[in-house]
């Protein structure tokens, strides 16, 4: 499928508060996105891009576990053409925690079912808009289970599987689906890990770039890019490989 133009669109950027969101929502705005709707749970954490960029960036309440929050964003944003599913959640459980299955629960309501949510609501609106694309941002960790968060990169395997099947349904009303991979970025969100990241703006840019010529697997770091080679020569070759890069962070 083809690309979609960032320049003169609408988009929509859940968890646009910080780190790869907020990347996110500042590079549209840089390469001339005509309208961002930047969503967070609490829309005063998203004041500094409005101050910034003015009557360009929507503030919007959203906190994508909220069936009622998500209705409420369809009939807030009738002109949305891009949607970056960004918001998520990522907590360090052991598997023999008690408290395992209610963190896990909690992550695949943010990291999947959010994300479902807002394309069963939105995807009528993006087809009445010419198509648009859908941009879900899941982790590498959803191809290969980094084992210091087992739970976390389940969900966005589930994410991972959501996209494939939504690129599939959604094709026929013309809408891009972007899945995103990135490796080690340098979010709060991945502060625990002692690797080398990558800066969530050059993240946020290498994603809109892969958008615009209709890059389907979006590996938007170096590390990302050389693990996505490696996945596509030999997914089991990968996942070897990812476990032993990453074992050291497992105490």
């Amino acid at each position: 499928m083809t690309g979609r133009t960032i320049k003169g669109t609408v988009a929509l950027v859940t968890g646009a508060n910080r780190g790869i969101g907020g990347a996110i929502a500042e590079a549209l705005l840089e390469r001339g996105a005509r309208k961002v709707y930047a969503t967070a749970r609490d829309p005063k954490t998203v004041e500094g891009l409005k101050q910034r960029y003015g009557s360009r960036v929507v503030l919007l309440q959203l906190d994508v576990t909220r069936a009622d929050q998500v209705a409420e964003i369809a009939r807030l944003a009738p002109d949305v053409e891009l949607l970056f599913n960004n918001a998520g959640l990522a907590t360090m459980t052991e598997l023999s925690s008690e408290a395992v299955v209610d963190r896990a629960r909690s992550e695949i309501e943010v990291n999947y079912l959010g994300p479902l949510r807002l394309v069963q609501r939105l995807a009528p609106t993006l087809a009445r808009n010419g198509g648009g694309a859908v941009v879900n941002v899941a982790s590498i960790a959803g191809l290969a289970n980094l084992l210091m968060i087992p739970t976390y990169s389940a969900s966005k395997a589930a994410l991972h599987s959501l996209t494939q099947a939504a690129r599939v349904l959604l094709a026929a009303q013309g809408t891009l689906v972007c899945g995103v991979y990135p490796g080690p970025v340098d979010t709060d969100m991945s502060r625990e890990l002692q690797v080398p990241k990558t800066p969530a703006c050059d993240v946020a840019h290498a994603i809109l770039d892969g958008v615009e010529v209709g890059q389907e697997e979006i590996f938007p770091d170096p590390f990302a890019a050389d693990f996505g080679r490696r996945y596509e020569a030999s997914p089991k070759a990968a996942e070897l490989y990812f476990a032993s890069m990453t074992s050291s962070q497992v105490a």
